[in-house]
């Protein structure tokens, strides 16, 4: 069974300044970055041998890990699972800091270069290691709030539309989740499981095993990035909400049969948002070494074994859950082209608020600019048997306020 969005649409792949590039024919491409970021790019020129089954260029394949090339090979119908993650993680930041002076803006993307702008980026690791990671541009390192929420619901979207895609069937490796049927016993509840639960496990596990390949945790970095990318996964999971459906005759519930279920990646992004406004600052100590770090050092099976320290020590420790940055954002007032980051010239914003969409806080004290403009709208819409709905349309004045 195809996955619902990917039906009767080609994809493409190609290979863009070491990065793996997916994209629908007829809508906007997405990057899969090897570390798990969402990328976005131009067209490329390859196309699937069926839909939903992608053909990997041998150019294409080399650009992944061995690990990320086994899991790709091992997992058919994969790949279209993390780039529908990818892309719902875009659109659910950009709707999440949509009032924000960082709106997640994708608008300013250079060909190759990061999505969300430089601040996600960090200096390049030591290439004479076996299986280096991606090289990036020489600059200062930014660990900031937007950097943890980018990591954060990139990871999330990855295991939701994984988890969701094996339920579906898209994924031939996996199948729906019927250990809870498994695990009850007959008699002791007035329903019984059944359905098809999505399999949180098989996503948990994956997105662990793709998008955190390459952050061994040997710095205060990849421990930032990993305990970022598995708070996006803890809410994706503690999210599993119970479906029932009645089943008998005229609507009675003679049997009642019961799945877990995803919600829709909206409701992580609003956890995800609350986390992000309430980010826990962590530090390195004076010796260099990472606080709270024990002496088994990065390795795989520890690497996800750490406490990170508050850069506040009267502050509780980071939770699962939480967010956590190094230091604080750049100024996203100003246009600054080295970090990606567009400023906030010609952004609307709302002259009767006080928060941070309102024209004080937007428009960083510059002022702004008011005119009225003539919308139409589709209004008093009805529907007329069968199947039609007529609108008329309505011309309305409209009052915008633009930062200066």
């Amino acid at each position: 069974m195809a996955q619902p969005g990917f039906e009767h649409q080609q994809y493409r792949l190609d290979k863009i300044d070491n990065f793996i590039h997916i994209s629908t024919v007829a809508d906007h491409s997405i990057k899969v970055e090897e570390r798990g970021i969402a990328k976005a790019g131009e067209p490329n020129n390859l196309l699937p041998l069926s839909p939903g089954v992608l053909y990997m260029d041998p150019a294409v394949h080399a650009t992944l890990r061995r690990k990320q090339r086994r899991l790709v090979r091992e997992n058919p119908g994969v790949l279209v699972a993390v780039a529908k993650g990818a892309n719902q993680a875009i659109l659910e930041c950009q709707y999440q800091f949509r009032n924000r002076r960082w709106n997640c803006s994708t608008r300013n993307f250079l060909r190759g270069k990061n999505l969300f702008g430089k601040i996600v980026d960090r200096a390049p690791f030591d290439h004479r290691q076996p299986l280096p990671l991606l090289t990036y541009p020489r600059v200062v390192s930014t660990g900031c709030r937007e950097t943890a929420f980018i990591y954060a619901i990139t990871s999330a979207a990855v295991t939701h539309a994984v988890a969701r895609a094996c339920s579906e069937g898209s994924i031939e490796s996996c199948t729906c989740d019927y250990s809870h049927q498994a695990r009850s016993v007959p008699g002791m509840r007035e329903w019984e499981w059944g359905g098809c639960s999505d399999n949180i496990g098989f996503g948990f596990k994956f997105s662990r095993e793709f998008v955190d390949t390459g952050e061994r945790g040997r710095n205060l970095r990849e421990k930032m990035n990993l305990h970022n990318n598995e708070a996006g996964r803890a809410h994706v999971s503690s999210e599993m909400r119970q479906e029932c459906k009645c089943h008998g005759m005229s609507g009675s519930c003679t049997v009642k049969t019961c799945w877990m279920r995803l919600p829709n990646i909206r409701v992580i992004g609003d956890h995800l948002k609350d986390r992000f406004d309430g980010a826990s600052r962590v530090m390195v100590s004076n010796a260099g070494s990472l606080r709270g770090q024990g002496s088994g050092g990065g390795g795989k099976k520890n690497r996800y074994n750490f406490q990170l320290k508050p850069y506040n020590p009267e502050h509780k420790p980071p939770g699962v859950k939480d967010l956590v940055y190094l230091e604080p954002s750049p100024g996203f007032c100003e246009k600054n082209p080295r970090l990606g980051i567009p400023g906030t010239h010609g952004r609307q914003c709302n002259d009767t608020s006080i928060g941070v969409d309102g024209c004080d806080l937007m428009c960083c004290g510059r002022g702004y600019r008011t005119q009225e403009v003539m919308v139409v709208e589709r209004c008093s819409c009805t529907f007329h048997w069968c199947c039609e709905v007529k609108c008329k349309l309505c011309r309305t004045k409209k009052t915008i306020h633009t930062c200066l």
